[in-house]
């Protein structure tokens, strides 16, 4: 087994952690931190770890695809647990993540409780990507922002072909592990944030953006096909004085252009799905779309007694079920041989 680490800008912790686990072989990959940080690298290479550099900071992503190409090549046939570099993974709980990997052969993720004294964007970030994720792929993953993570060797092909090379790519290398029904495995680790968790490099507002930027496309496109519908139906009745086929004008126009966003720049794999298998599909969860709406409002108006409040319930749950649907079944790639899923155990609590 191979312990990854991925590192910018380390400390004396990345030594220690090194230090820890040197009866295994250890890969640490500079992430371009600068000359000022060589002598941290230096002390990690005379603790036992072989240290690749990179010549500019390119985010954790690529560094750990970087890792996974080298190990690929000089480790053959080595399973891989990724660590952090700055003191959040005991060497214990890296133990537990390789154990458990090499009993099982499936992806393994140290999962956190988030319990006790947590920063308030973890605990925030942590619980709104937890659900996202849950509504998007309907698995329970406790934490899927976790850097400790334990990998076949049969997985390195796969997980170099994930785009991504900053923070978004962790979460998407989960998501493509749902879509392809892929096994995951969780055990439980301790939850440690050090001095507030101020050593992390993590960029509120960019990296944010590229986590929960399909979400964000999926919700601009929804808007501006709403935009165009109304703003076309209102012209149409002007033009022509007939609201029904003035409505269906509008809808027939939007829902193109819907249809074609999502397609082309929303849901990436969309354009490799031909539009005879595509179109249909999303032409009937129009429909079907339209149909849920008329009913599901009719029942919540007269349940609630309030309209207002019965179109904003219908319109999150139809735009929640929407973006699942184009995405699994619209927009996603068919997939062949699709490994068969395993339910993820309980986790197991290895925090002593």
């Amino acid at each position: 087994m191979v312990v990854l680490i991925p590192a910018y800008q380390p400390d004396e912790r990345l030594v220690y952690l090194v230090h820890e686990l040197a009866h295994h072989d250890v890969l640490v990959v500079d992430d371009g931190s600068g000359p000022a940080y060589e002598n941290v690298f230096e002390a990690a290479r005379r603790a036992g770890a072989e240290v690749v550099s990179l010549s500019q900071n390119r985010g954790k992503g690529f560094a750990l695809k970087t890792g996974f190409a080298h190990i690929a090549v000089c480790y053959p046939g080595q399973d891989v647990v990724c660590a952090d570099s700055d003191g959040q993974h005991r060497p214990r709980d890296i133990e537990a993540v390789a154990r458990h990997l090499s009993e099982t052969g499936h992806m393994v993720l140290g999962v956190r409780r988030f319990t006790g004294t947590v920063p308030l964007r973890s605990r925030f970030g942590n619980g709104v990507t937890r659900g996202l994720f849950h509504l998007v792929t309907r698995r329970s993953i406790v934490d899927t922002q976790t850097g400790l993570r334990g990998y076949p060797a049969n997985l390195l092909g796969w997980l170099g072909a994930v785009p991504g090379n900053r923070f978004e790519y962790e979460l998407r290398l989960l998501l493509r592990a749902a879509r392809e029904k892929l096994p995951i495995e969780q055990v439980e680790i301790a939850t440690v944030y050090l001095e507030g968790n101020k050593s992390s490099h993590f960029r509120p507002l960019q990296d944010s953006a590229r986590i929960y930027g399909p979400l964000l496309a999926f919700a601009g496109s929804s808007l501006l096909a709403f935009a165009v519908d109304a703003g076309l139906l209102a012209l149409l009745v002007t033009a022509t004085g007939n609201v029904a086929l003035s409505a269906i004008g509008a809808r027939l126009v939007s829902a193109t252009l819907n249809y074609s966003v999502n397609r082309s720049a929303v849901f990436r794999d969309g354009r490799r799905v031909p539009h005879r298998q595509a179109a249909p599909r999303y032409a009937a969860l129009a429909a079907l779309s339209l149909t849920a709406n008329i009913l599901l409002l009719e029942f919540l108006s007269g349940a609630l007694g309030s309209l207002a409040l019965a179109k904003l319930i219908t319109e999150l749950t139809l735009f929640a079920a929407g973006f699942v649907i184009q995405r699994a079944f619209i927009f996603g790639r068919a997939r062949s041989q699709a490994p068969r899923v395993v339910t993820p155990p309980a986790a197991v609590d290895l925090v002593g």
